[in-house]
């Protein structure tokens, strides 16, 4: 039953003019339903959209589309019938899944105020892609990882806890496959003045400490669980650290999941010359972002209840775009901290990554960012730091949040 003022295809089910949606039904629309969908005005000609409905289904044809007067229009002739209690009050669940539906996909343009989806269905594929896929073999390093898929309780000693001490010793009494998520910024070995004073050691000693602490995580880690370590190379030295982690955690037989750029808008070095100036000599690159690396154990799917997910349509559609704009920390000074992350940065991770309840570990916990936007989002924590004074300003940050 297509709506007023469009005419179906011969063949809608192929139609490349066409983007099509379809909406799963539980049962077939009422007459109040059906009343409900003719009063929809679907443009005319070659310009609009119009819907088809079965026992099982609506689906949503769409040449063009003023996405936000579509929406708004809709829900104003819901509240006419009664809001989302009345008698569509089921279409008024139809009507959201399709709009977060429509706002996921990417429209070849706007004209006139409408995004055009016409010939979306002609873009051009690889032939094949999925038998190609499977024979190229994805993630083909970490196939014979040879993980558990049992999971452990972590011990409530563990539980929502600031521990002080080497964070290898610390892990190294927690069972197997008790954390969620590791998210954690390691010390940079910059020379940065950190509490106890051990940044800045010979790039052979760095790597064996940090490598030695990621081993425990990935054991401590659930199947499925998600590492997120955020890193900055140090240029001066040409060591790409982010590049080593990664291939360090790809030896691990963990899946690279993907990278995200942190731009900072550091415009302290942006414009700052350094090297040769003018010349091919010797030019030394600035960078105003830091990469977070991310990698999952045994699965790139992580098991868990939807209704315990709580990123919303906007904020997944912002933050899957994988260059994150977010200033860097300003209380560094208050926290008596050198190197901070700022809060956004890992609640943007958690909520992207991770499900309410999950437990997550930070093992170079310094002041306690982690564990405080893990407590702001319901999920449990446990933070590891080698400073008793960090771990007591992490504490009194934990405190503080009501």
């Amino acid at each position: 039953m297509p709506t007023s003022g469009d005419a179906a295809p011969e063949n809608p089910d192929t139609a490349s003019d066409y983007l099509l949606i379809t909406i799963p039904l539980d049962s077939p629309l009422s007459g109040a339903e059906k009343d409900f969908l003719g009063m929809i005005d679907g443009g005319s000609g070659k310009n609009g959209f119009f819907f088809e409905t079965d026992e099982q289904a609506l689906r949503f044809y769409v040449r063009s589309l003023d996405t936000k007067a579509f929406a708004r229009g809709i829900r104003d002739l819901i509240r006419k019938r009664g809001g989302p209690d009345g008698e569509c009050a089921r279409l008024h669940q139809v009507f959201q899944e399709l709009f977060e539906r429509i706002e996921s996909v990417r429209s070849y343009g706007i004209r006139g105020g409408k995004r055009i989806y016409a010939t979306y269905n002609r873009e051009r594929k690889v032939s094949g892609r999925q038998h190609k896929v499977k024979a190229r073999g994805s993630f083909f390093y970490a196939l014979d990882h040879g993980f558990e898929r049992t999971e452990n309780a972590l011990p409530e000693e563990f539980r929502n806890r600031i521990i002080a001490g080497d964070s290898g010793e610390v892990l190294r009494a927690l069972p197997s496959n008790c954390i969620d998520l590791v998210i954690t910024s390691p010390p940079y070995n910059f020379g940065l003045g950190y509490d106890t004073g051990e940044d800045g050691v010979d790039w052979e000693r760095y790597f064996e400490k940090l490598f030695s602490v990621f081993d425990e995580c990935i054991r401590v880690l659930k199947y499925g669980g998600r590492v997120i370590v955020n890193i900055q190379p140090l240029f001066s030295d040409y060591i790409p650290s982010h590049h080593l982690v990664s291939h360090y955690f790809m030896q691990k037989k963990l899946i690279w999941k993907g990278e995200i750029l942190w731009e900072k808008h550091n415009y302290n070095c942006k414009y700052t010359a350094w090297g040769s100036w003018k010349s091919p000599s010797n030019p030394y690159l600035k960078y105003t972002w830091e990469f977070l690396e991310v990698f999952a154990k045994g699965d790139l799917k992580k098991e868990g209840s939807r209704e315990n997910a709580d990123i919303t349509a906007d904020e997944f559609k912002k933050w899957v775009v994988a260059k994150w704009s977010i200033a860097p920390e300003k209380q560094m000074s208050r926290y008596d901290h050198p190197a901070m992350f700022p809060e956004e940065l890992v609640m943007r991770a958690l909520k992207l990554f991770s499900y309410e309840g999950d437990i997550i570990l930070d093992p170079f916990n310094g002041v306690g960012t982690t564990c405080v936007a893990a407590k702001k989002l319901n999920r449990g924590y446990l933070g590891i730091d080698i400073s008793e004074k960090y771990c007591e300003t992490a504490e009194r940050r934990l405190k503080e949040i009501l």
